[in-house]
């Protein structure tokens, strides 16, 4: 009879407690309830693509869920390129380019600004940092209605209302409360050490900031962009009101198209421009969607 060494020996290395893999009653519910969640996701977005591809024959049938008979993307083309906002005909694409001009120095001017606070209020703490950064943190709270008139009247004085430069400097203003708050706390995680060795060995504000902290602020940085791109792309009621009728961006030609009342509503063609809209945010968030959770845990709601 073989004794327990040998009956020890005999049993494989790898051999270990057996994982269950039955479904049990609790496994179960999670997974309806995350596939039912998954469906009221999704089903706007199916209904939308469906929409878009089929002609207006079917559509007028009321089958909403079927899947079209005769695909066309005729839709994706006059959505495009000739889809109108009232007397224009001119498409999304006019609003396309509009909003990638608002959007690119909008985000960058932001959490530049956004950048320098956050630095300035972490580590060189200036007389009442504290109150400053209240009165910014109170600022991202304001509802943007309660803050559209006093604009309108400061950006007139300035001869900057309905143009360009206005509706950049007015992205910049509501984006600098979040950046502020975002890289400060941020800065505030990093270890203190770095920051005083640098000022012994005799760097200044601006040197610190752009050879220490900007090297080390890659993470953050793709989370501001990324929260800046989403949110002035998709914003209506400042590109409405401040951008002036040459800068609409394409929210607000999307939003002309869909309610145009002359002729024929067509609904593919609203649909496809609607899909056109969001997938500048989309992209981003598929593609930089791991790099915005590599930064929120490097640092982002720290401090």
């Amino acid at each position: 009879m073989p004794d327990a060494a040998s009956r020890l020996r005999a049993k494989p290395a790898h051999a270990g407690p057996k994982r269950r893999s039955r479904l049990t009653p609790a496994r179960v519910g999670v997974y309806a309830f995350l596939f039912t969640a998954a469906l009221f996701s999704l089903l706007p977005l199916y209904v939308m693509l469906v929409t878009s591809v089929k002609p207006m024959e079917e559509i007028r049938l009321g089958n909403l869920l079927a899947l079209p008979v005769h695909l066309t993307l005729a839709p994706w083309r006059d959505a495009w390129a000739s889809a109108c906002t009232g007397l224009d005909c001119g498409g999304i694409r006019v609003g396309f380019w509009n909003s990638v001009r608002i959007v690119v120095p909008s985000t960058f001017f932001s959490i530049a600004v956004g950048a320098v606070n956050g630095y300035a209020l972490s580590l060189w703490r200036p007389r009442g940092a504290g109150v400053l950064f209240g009165i910014l943190l109170a600022g991202a709270f304001i509802p943007v209605q309660v803050m559209v008139y006093p604009l309108v009247r400061v950006l007139a004085t300035v001869h900057l209302f309905s143009s360009l430069p206005g509706i950049v400097v007015i992205h910049t203003i509501f984006g600098m409360p979040v950046m502020t708050l975002l890289f400060r706390n941020y800065y505030a995680s990093l270890p203190q050490e770095l920051f005083k060795a640098a000022r012994i060995d005799g760097g200044g504000f601006w040197r610190i900031f752009t050879q220490l902290m900007l090297p080390m602020s890659v993470p953050i940085i793709v989370v501001a962009i990324i929260m800046q791109v989403t949110g002035i792309w998709n914003d209506f009621i400042l590109g409405l009101v401040f951008a002036g009728t040459k800068n609409l961006p394409m929210t607000v030609q999307l939003n002309n198209i869909i309610n145009t009342t002359t002729g024929e509503r067509l609904y593919n063609v609203n649909m496809a421009a609607t899909i056109l809209t969001s997938l500048v945010p989309l992209a981003i968030y598929f593609i930089s969607g791991r790099w915005f959770v590599r930064g929120i845990a490097s640092g982002a709601v720290k401090g």
